[in-house]
């Protein structure tokens, strides 16, 4: 009786836009030191959206083919040891995700959320202010944020997802997406949206508070499509 190995996993789509950035590389005979075309050229040249391509330019950066310098370009260090393998999934992928999981919990949330856990809501609003203030990365607290109010929904599994979720920001592809494009600015507006998510839920207005939150999410992606 023949084993069979278990199906290859398939390339996540950055891996893939990592293939095609080396192939323009080997096309273009480009010495190492030499600057990649900026990221807006870079991007219609492959035919693939702008975050995408910085999915998979970080990628490269992280095995150490390029490197992004921020307002300066991407330059190519030489070729690495191994190609681009999974460094986690898609940022872009797992917003998408947050934005049908945490939306879907903000009419249980708003039905089911007592006092109690809007003053809960308002203390971690508070402690993120304080970080921005000081020049702390109010990663964690926006964490909290986000597990409460879905934790108000009385939904234990959206939940475990939206923790599940969370904790894929700390690969390594996320990791260096933060390096890269988190800002003070970003945050102060992310922030600014917080609150605004905190004044639908007190009224217990289901409809803007679902898209008072529905708009931060989809804002927070779009701040990555903004030249860094």
């Amino acid at each position: 009786m023949s084993i069979h190995s278990p199906a290859a996993e398939p390339r996540r789509l950055y891996q893939q836009i990592a293939d095609q950035i080396r192939d323009l590389i080997a096309e273009r005979a480009l010495e190492t030191g030499g600057r990649l075309p900026p990221e807006r050229d870079l991007a219609q040249q492959l035919g693939v959206s702008r975050p995408s391509l910085r999915e998979a330019l970080i990628a490269l950066e992280i095995e150490g083919t390029v490197e992004i310098r921020m307002g300066s370009g991407i330059y190519y260090l030489g070729a690495a040891a191994s190609r681009t393998r999974p460094h986690g999934d898609s940022p872009i992928e797992i917003m998408e995700a947050r934005i049908a999981i945490e939306t879907a919990a903000i009419p249980l949330a708003c039905a089911r959320s007592d006092s109690a856990g809007i003053a809960r809501l308002d203390a971690i609003l508070a402690a993120m202010s304080r970080d921005i203030a000081e020049g702390r990365s109010p990663l964690d607290n926006d964490r909290l944020f986000h597990m409460e109010i879905t934790g108000l929904s009385g939904n234990a599994v959206m939940t475990r997802l939206v923790g599940e979720l969370f904790e894929a920001r700390f690969s390594p592809l996320s990791a260096q997406f933060r390096e890269h494009f988190d800002s003070h600015q970003g945050w102060r507006a992310a922030y600014d949206e917080h609150a605004r998510i905190v004044e639908a839920l007190r009224s217990r207005d289901s409809l803007r508070a679902s898209g008072e939150l529905a708009a931060h999410l989809l804002t927070s992606l779009r701040r990555w499509e903004q030249e860094a």
